[in-house]
Order: structure tokens, then sequence, then C-alpha cells
């Protein structure tokens, strides 16, 4: 794996394929491989070469443990597009991830061309603030849930009905989850950051042609807050993708990939149900 000193900062990448560049950025959390199963084969395949990246705060990126800011991780997003050297690229953005694109939008637009921003929003809402809030408190309190029950939440707060309803698939997504519980304590200097302001009118600003991607049954960042992004973003097209919930990226790879693909080529968007 490539590492990149940004900003005073080493920060781990990965690149698949060759073309013209896509650089993807994940939501909080989560490490760049989390693209590689799905999209970056499917990218790849459409021609693009695909840089992901490690946020800060996430191994082998550095761990930051005296904290950063949301300008942070712009600036690292803004650093690595230089750091390639290709000049203005496609960009993907998840979660958290999504919400610093944007910003890297209002503050580099020469730096990005086309963006996509999945599980987004541009305010935090109550509910948004209650979870954050629980997460810190946990994080605060060195806490640490056992596997089998971390799992078990991270399923009901991230998957759709129509996953938790089918047991076999079920059950391959607690092992997963079970095998890989993410240790809050070790995020927490992202954590905070999903407490945004109301940017909302500021994305009036945004001049990159912009993709919004909202997961229909997201329980973390509902469709409706990603769609005040799209309907504040100038020119921006929104789609939703239905039967899945926060993981749509993984949950329905195959829609959110051809969502993605088809509006890089400038397609009508298609979204099979």
């Amino acid at each position: 794996m490539p590492i990149a000193r940004i900003n005073g900062t080493c920060l781990g990448y990965d690149e698949y394929g060759t073309g013209e560049p896509v650089v993807m950025v994940t939501g909080t959390g989560a490490p760049g491989r989390m693209w590689r199963t799905h999209q970056v084969p499917a990218l790849t395949v459409a021609g693009y070469r695909v840089i992901t990246l490690d946020n800060r705060g996430i191994p082998p990126s550095d761990p930051c443990p005296e904290g950063f800011t949301l300008a942070d991780m712009v600036a690292d997003v803004a650093g690595l597009i230089e750091h390639l050297g290709e000049g203005a690229c496609r960009v993907v953005g998840y979660s958290l991830g999504a919400i610093a694109v944007q910003e890297l939008l209002l503050a580099r637009p020469d730096l990005v061309h086309q963006a996509v921003l999945m599980a987004t929003s541009g305010r935090t809402d109550a509910l948004t603030a209650a979870m954050t809030a629980a997460d810190m408190e946990l994080s605060d309190a060195g806490g640490k849930l056992p596997p089998r029950f971390a799992a078990y939440v991270q399923a009901l707060q991230n998957l759709s009905p129509r996953t938790l309803n089918d047991e076999e698939r079920l059950r391959d997504w607690l092992a997963v989850f079970e095998m890989s519980a993410v240790d809050v304590s070790g995020v927490r200097g992202q954590l905070e950051l999903q407490l945004v302001p109301d940017r909302l009118t500021a994305y009036r600003r945004i001049t990159s042609r912009c993709l919004v991607i909202g997961f229909q049954d997201d329980l973390v960042i509902r469709p409706h807050l990603s769609r005040e992004v799209a309907e504040s973003i100038p020119g921006s097209s929104y789609t939703e993708i239905p039967g899945c919930g926060h993981y749509g990226y993984l949950e329905r790879p195959a829609a959110v990939n051809s969502a993605i693909t088809g509006f890089f080529a400038g397609r009508p968007l298609r979204i099979p149900h």
C-alpha cells in the first residue's frame, strides 16, 4: 500500500486499474478496502483508475490522537488528488466521506469535475445528533460492546428489512460484523465530525456536476436528508436505491455501481428493483 505524506499526516491509499482517476472516500470508521469487493471491480472494468483512501484515524493512516476537523479531512482529499498529479478528477464519497467531498467541492472546485455523494446529509438532525452523542459517550467511557451484541446492533442500524428477512444472507452479514467489529474508541476523532451545521445554503455555490444517491431503508441517514442535498446543489441529480439500508453500496452493489458508472458516462439513470 502506498503511503503519502499530506498536510503533515501519513495517509494510506490503494490504486487499481488504469484510465481517468476516481478517488473514493468512505465513511466513519471504515477503511478504504470497503470499496474493494464491489465498487473497485465495476469501475476498473468501466475503464477507470480507482484510488481508495484510508481517512486519517484509520490504519495505516496516522491515528491523529490529538483530534482533527472536517476541514483536515477535506485538505487530505485535496492533497491526495494533487499528489496523484492528474488534475481535476471524479470523486465518490459515502456518509461522512460524502460530507467531506461536499466541502471539497466548495473549497477546491478546481480539483473535481464530477462527484457522487451517497448516504449524505447537509445538516445534523435530531436522530443523527442522538446516535453520535451515544457513540461518543460509549467511547469516552471506555466501553466496548461484546462482538455478538455489536453485530446485532450494526445489522439493525445498517441493513434493510429485505436483508434482515433473508435468514441465509443475514447469518452471513452477522458473521462478518462479528469478525470485523469496529472499536468506537479507535475512531473517536471521526465521530463528532458527523455533527455538521446546516450547510444546505452554502451548497448552492457548488458548480461541479453531482449525483446524490439515497438508500430507501437507511435509518442512519434517512433518504430525505440526501434529497435535501441534491435539491441544494444546482443541476445535481438524485436517485434512490430501493431495498437497502445505510450499507446500500454493499447490500445492492449492482444498482449502486450502475448508477455511478452511468452518471460518469452521461447515461440516463436506470435503477433495477
